[in-house]
């Protein structure tokens, strides 16, 4: 079967990677791809955002299923435009995607049904919003409504840092429409995980729970990234946990989504906060995580393409108990652009990839990279994601380290401490 993966991130590579090795993969094509699924596949010079071009070549190439990866373009609608033309694609529907398009809705829809989460108010008008967190206080969270790449989201230690992210967010619309509402929260205190629930609509599976870590600084300190680093399996997240996550989270999300006449087939995956008090749901995403696809992808030893065909065809009920995951753990390390989330350089060359892969259970992701005249060079500001497996999480981070060691660009930044919570745990 051909496929064609839509995207140009880590996530894009890792989800490739891995369909690659399917036994009935056939042309892998990418979206616009980048320097590392260009080793892959054939990476298409077309948008993620041009959905008329885009279901065109997978007609003209007889596409056997399209897999979407970002956000923009499911909260876009790529998945109707596909499915309008008679094209399968994997991924929820623009209005099934509206759980993480727009972050009002969501937490709307999660006071309805009944989903923990903090507490909240929406607000439309900047001078209302500066009022409200005036009466609040901080600690306090303030998030910009729409799709802003991981980087809406403020958590705010004092009122001054509270102001100016509404200012920011609202009135210098740094993160433009996606600013045109901004959601202000509690802030609740404990350690984050995210969970990944492939379904067709009817049923689900749910995979180990992974930890991304999203600040900038080591410590968990500065601005907000797209992700800096995941591990997965997450040691001290208990079966007994994981229960509570599907029995408190993961389905009653699937059914009140169906209540509300939606039917959500793709990925859903909640980011949770572990409070003293339970599970609380920080957001929805409507697709798998970047950077925990690429954990995922090492870890998984079912063929992917049978586990997104399930999603399509609505068969996950049969694969349920099939599914298998390679013993151990995986870590994930971001290199950056030195500045990201800022303004950062590009066109950087990189240097040390093959040397970073001879270490050993290391595969390198590429992210924000492109090739020019042979050479590979940076063009984003996550650059690339060194993951590794190993036994122990201890030994997939080491290996992981090691080989980032290996790796050099002008102005490079990682954080050195991805996973170091979970290690002491």
């Amino acid at each position: 079967m051909d496929v064609l993966v839509v995207g140009s991130g880590g996530r894009e590579h890792a989800l490739a990677w891995k369909l690659k090795q399917s036994p009935r993969i056939g042309k892998l094509y990418i979206a616009p791809g980048n320097g590392g699924t260009s080793t892959l596949g054939e990476n298409v010079p077309i948008g993620q955002m041009e959905f008329e071009k885009l279901a065109q070549f997978a007609q003209e190439k007889k596409v056997g299923l399209t897999v979407v990866g970002p956000d923009d373009p499911l909260v876009g609608g790529i998945v109707d435009v596909f499915k309008a033309r008679g094209l399968r694609i994997w991924g929820p529907s623009r209005e099934a995607a509206q759980i993480e398009g727009s972050k009002a809705f969501s937490k709307q829809f999660m006071h309805e049904a009944k989903i923990p989460t903090a507490e909240f108010a929406v607000f439309s008008n900047a001078a209302l919003a500066l009022a409200h967190v005036r009466v609040k206080g901080a600690p306090i969270v303030i998030k910009a409504s729409g799709l802003s790449l991981g980087k809406g989201v403020y958590v705010c230690r004092d009122l001054t840092e509270a102001e100016r992210a509404i200012t920011e967010i609202m009135v210098e619309r740094v993160h433009n429409d996606a600013g045109n509402e901004v959601v202000i929260e509690e802030y609740l205190d404990g350690p984050e995980i995210s969970i990944h629930a492939l379904t067709d609509g009817y049923s689900h599976i749910l995979f180990p729970a992974s930890q991304d870590h999203k600040p900038i600084g080591d410590g968990d300190v500065g601005e907000n990234t797209g992700g800096m680093g995941t591990i997965a399996p997450v040691p001290w997240v208990t079966p007994e946990m994981m229960s509570s996550v599907e029995g408190q989270i993961v389905t009653p999300t699937f059914e009140a989504l169906k209540k509300n006449g939606i039917q959500f087939q793709g990925l859903l995956y909640p980011g949770l906060k572990v409070t003293l008090g339970g599970l609380e749901v920080l957001e929805y995403n409507a697709r798998f995580g970047d950077p925990e696809t690429q954990v995922y992808m090492r870890l998984l030893k079912t063929d992917l393409l049978d586990l997104l065909e399930a999603s399509v065809d609505g068969t996950i009920d049969a694969l349920r108990t099939k599914i298998e995951w390679h013993r151990g753990f995986a870590a994930n390390i971001v290199i950056a652009s030195g500045g990201y989330p800022g303004e950062y350089k590009k066109e950087l060359p990189i240097t040390g990839i093959e040397d970073a892969e001879k270490v050993e259970g290391v595969v390198t992701f590429h992210a924000g990279t492109k090739i020019e005249n042979g050479q590979v060079v940076t063009a984003g500001g996550r650059v690339l994601g060194v993951s590794a497996i190993g036994g122990t999480l201890k030994q997939a981070l080491d290996r992981a380290y090691e080989a980032v060691g290996e790796i050099y660009f002008e102005g490079m930044y990682f954080r050195r401490d991805i996973g170091a919570k979970s290690l002491s745990a």
